[in-house]
């Protein structure tokens, strides 16, 4: 533990319990997890945002190289 005894630790722990509380910890460590989940959920929706997107009025989607090759190979077969 360093060069701390372990009454260091002790009274460390009064004092944080002491200011915080019994019940504020865990609704800090609530709150925490709620701006994690909501965080990726952000980011989560920012990426389907961005796989579509709009020019000119017209819908543009954001396709990979076999797809457009499918697409090439449909239209000249037709």
């Amino acid at each position: 533990m360093g060069s701390f005894s372990i009454w260091h630790w002790l009274i460390v722990l009064v004092v944080v319990l002491l200011l915080f509380g019994r019940g504020k910890i865990p609704e800090l460590m609530g709150d925490m997890a709620k701006g994690i989940k909501s965080f990726k959920k952000g980011m989560s929706d920012e990426d389907a945002d961005e796989s579509v997107k709009t020019v000119d009025g017209r819908t543009v989607e954001h396709r990979s190289d076999e797809t457009i090759q499918a697409a090439k190979e449909k239209a000249s077969k037709s």
